[in-house]
């Protein structure tokens, strides 16, 4: 029964820190606002133009290709260094996991996905 009080506590830390932060920052924010404040910031240049642009769909596929395959290799580090004590099925399964990866990463190039132009 002590374990479920100290996971009781733990989860009524997780929500009392933020709240006490998002309510502080309410409290301690500046009320009042100037042209200067309101105005789009970007690297110290003043903005000009429309901030609507449209941008090419290619660019949104090429990223999340990447945060796929970078999560994918993400797996591969625990599977390093436990490498010695998993044995023959372990290798096997990672093997299968990079043949599957390996697959993905033919069909996107194939698929003309990697492709800036």
């Amino acid at each position: 029964m002590e374990s479920f009080g100290r996971i009781g506590f733990m989860i009524a830390f997780a929500f009392i820190v933020p709240t006490i932060a998002l309510v502080l920052s309410r409290i301690l924010q500046p009320r009042f606002t100037t042209a200067s404040k309101v105005q789009t910031y970007e690297c110290g240049i003043k903005p000009y133009g429309s901030a609507w642009v449209q941008f090419n769909i290619r660019y949104y596929i090429y990223a999340l290709i990447f945060v796929i395959f970078d999560i994918e290799t993400v797996f591969l580090y625990p599977w390093a260094v436990a490498f010695n004590k998993l044995g023959l099925f372990a290798v096997i399964e990672m093997f299968i996991f990079l043949t599957i990866l390996v697959i993905g990463f033919a069909y996107a190039w194939k698929k003309g996905a990697l492709d800036w132009h």
